[in-house]
């Protein structure tokens, strides 16, 4: 039923899929699937995407009542068992400052809460929030948005991450156009496009396809690659980051699903919003 909604409110199956965080043919089979399973076409599809038949538009209200109606039940077992959890997602360094007064204060906070961590590649922006997997996700901006609540916790200026050795690693600044000529790290075919561009400098790159951090560094060591990161990481002595005067500062956000009332995700956000302010 996610699967159905995802694209019945995108109209497209490219774009639900990525917003699913899966690939097209797998989520195309469980559409399929479904209409089989109800006896009815639920969509008409076009070369352009794709139009809800009236059986569709009536299993839309259906669905949304349904997903809705699963969500409180799961919240009620929870609650009956004693059991109050938080699933957060965490994408990136685990090590930032503002995470860790975070958790120091949430921990206060909530002692009595089961906080349940999901550490995720940079294929996701979103940490899970669309296929369920987190509650709410500690991640950087900018993502597709459709059907989130974001909440802006910190703006950080961004470099680009050099061998040590590399000539332009000398300079004090740098701006996007002086790398032009240079292989990027780019990430996994439909990642997120707002995401994959804004790390790949508004512009299509060439270069090692990676999916995690340390992916990431890794290129720039062994191949000479080029990428963007923060500034202020800790970083290996053979690399270095120069900062990059003309690209716009990286967000850390939190992010959850639009609609979402649990309490626990409220009282993570307005702690993460004070602890970061720091």
């Amino acid at each position: 039923m996610r699967y159905f909604v995802a694209v019945a409110e995108e109209l497209h199956f490219g774009r639900a899929a990525t917003r699913l965080h899966m690939s097209q043919p797998p989520l195309s089979r469980a559409i399929k699937q479904l209409e089989a399973d109800v006896g009815a076409l639920l969509f008409t599809r076009s070369p352009t995407g794709v139009t809800l038949t009236p059986a569709g538009t009536v299993l839309l209200d259906e669905a949304r009542a349904l997903l809705e109606h699963a969500d409180r039940v799961r919240a009620r077992v929870s609650a009956a068992a004693g059991a109050a959890t938080i699933t957060v997602g965490i994408l990136g360094d685990g090590t930032d400052p503002g995470a860790s007064r975070l958790a120091a204060a949430y921990r206060r906070t909530h002692p009595g809460i089961d906080i349940r961590i999901r550490d995720t590649d940079l294929t996701d922006p979103t940490c899970g929030l669309r296929t369920g997997l987190v509650d709410v996700a500690l991640t950087r901006a900018p993502f597709d948005q459709t059907a989130l609540t974001v909440r802006a916790l910190r703006t950080d200026p961004v470099g680009v991450v050099l061998r040590a050795d590399d000539p332009l690693a000398r300079r004090g600044r740098l701006r996007l156009a002086e790398l032009d000529d240079r292989r990027w790290f780019r990430f996994p075919h439909g990642t997120d496009p707002i995401w994959q561009s804004y790390w790949n400098g508004g512009r299509p790159r060439e270069g090692q396809v990676v999916r995690a951090v340390q992916e990431c560094l890794q290129a720039v060591l062994w191949n000479g690659t080029v990428g963007l990161a923060p500034l202020g990481h800790d970083l290996p002595p053979e690399l270095t980051v120069v900062p990059l005067i003309d690209m716009t500062p990286s967000r850390v956000v939190a992010a959850w699903n639009e609609g979402d009332t649990n309490p626990l995700i409220r009282s993570f956000v307005d702690i993460a919003t004070a602890a970061y302010r720091h």
